[in-house]
C-alpha cells in the first residue's frame, strides 16, 4: 500500500484555508449565518410545542438550517480545488452568489411559515404561499446551480497540486450530485404519485417517522433519495481523499467504484420510494 506525499499532504491541508476570493466568501458567510440561526431555532424547539405533520414545528427549519450549513461548507473546501482564476471567474462568482441568496431566501421563508404554523413546502393554500412555493423551487434550483459550476470549473480549471483521486471525485459528486437531486426533488415537489407532497403510499404523516431523519416507515419517502442524492456532493470527494492517502496509484479507479455504488444507493432508494417502500421500517 503506497502513502500519499509530502507534497499531496500539504496540498490537501492547503484546501481547508480560509479564502478571500468573493465565491468563497458567499459560502463562507451562508455557512456562518446558517450555524447562527440554529441558536434560536434550538430555543424556538425546546419552548414551542406547537406541532405540524405529528411533528414539533421547528424540526423542519433546524433540518434545513443544518443541511444547508453543510453544503455550503463543503463548498468553501472544494473551491479550494479551483485555481485563483476559475475562482475569480463571473460565472463562479454570479452563480455561488445567486445560491447563496436562494439559500438564504429559502431558510427566511421555511422559518417564517414555521413561526405562522404553517407549511412552507408543497403549500398552495393561498395565493401568496403559492408563488412563495414555485419561488422557492427556483431558488432550489439556483443552489443546485451553483454546486454543479463549482465541479465544472474543478474540471475546466482545477488546481494542478491536488491529488487526482481527490480532484475526480469533487468533479463526479458536484456535478453527478447536483443532476440526481434536481431529479428527485423534481419528482418530489411534481406531486405525481401521491399528490403534492414527500410521502408515497403509507401514511401521511411525520409522526413516528426514523429517528432524526423523519423518513417514513409505512411507506416510500422522496426524502430518502433526495439525502443520498444531494449528499453524493460531499460522499465522492471523501472517497477520493481517502483513496489518494490509501492507494494513491489506483486513485481514481476507487473513485470510480464508490461513484458506481453510491449510484446504486441512490437509484435503489429512489425506486423504493417510487414502490412506496420505506427505507426503514421499526
Amino acid at each position: 500500500m503506497s502513502s500519499i506525499s509530502v507534497r499531496d499532504r500539504r496540498s490537501i491541508c492547503s484546501t481547508v484555508a480560509l479564502p478571500d476570493d468573493p465565491a468563497s466568501r458567499a459560502a463562507i458567510s451562508v455557512t456562518l449565518v446558517m450555524a447562527t440561526l440554529l441558536v434560536p431555532t434550538l430555543l424556538a424547539l425546546a419552548f414551542d410545542n406547537r406541532q405540524f405533520n405529528g411533528i414539533d414545528i421547528w424540526i423542519k427549519p433546524m433540518h434545513f438550517e443544518l443541511a444547508i450549513a453543510v453544503h455550503f461548507a463543503s463548498l468553501i473546501v472544494f473551491l479550494r480545488l479551483v485555481n485563483p482564476q476559475g475562482r475569480a471567474s463571473a460565472a463562479m462568482r454570479w452563480s455561488m452568489n445567486v445560491a447563496a441568496f436562494a439559500a438564504l431566501c429559502e431558510i427566511g421563508y421555511i422559518s417564517l411559515q414555521a413561526a405562522r404554523g404553517r407549511g412552507s413546502h408543497f403549500n398552495t393554500t393561498t395565493p401568496i404561499e403559492s408563488m412563495s412555493y414555485a419561488l422557492a423551487g427556483v431558488g432550489a434550483v439556483m443552489i443546485v446551480v451553483g454546486s454543479f459550476v463549482a465541479g465544472v470549473e474543478i474540471w475546466r480549471q482545477g488546481r494542478s497540486d491536488v491529488g487526482a483521486g481527490l480532484r475526480l471525485g469533487a468533479i463526479l459528486g458536484l456535478t453527478l450530485g447536483s443532476v440526481a437531486t434536481l431529479i428527485v426533488a423534481g419528482t418530489m415537489s411534481a406531486g405525481i404519485l401521491d399528490g403534492p407532497g414527500h410521502w408515497v403510499r403509507g401514511v401521511h404523516s411525520d409522526a413516528n417517522g426514523l429517528p432524526f431523519f423523519g423518513w417514513s416507515t409505512t411507506g416510500g419517502d422522496l426524502r430518502t433519495p433526495h439525502f443520498f442524492a444531494t449528499h453524493t456532493m460531499q460522499a465522492l470527494p471523501i472517497a477520493g481523499w481517502v483513496a489518494d492517502c490509501a492507494l494513491r496509484d489506483r486513485a481514481t479507479q476507487l473513485v470510480w467504484a464508490a461513484t458506481g455504488l453510491w449510484g446504486a444507493l441512490v437509484v435503489g432508494t429512489f425506486a423504493m420510494a417510487l414502490a412506496g417502500k420505506s427505507f426503514l421500517s421499526l
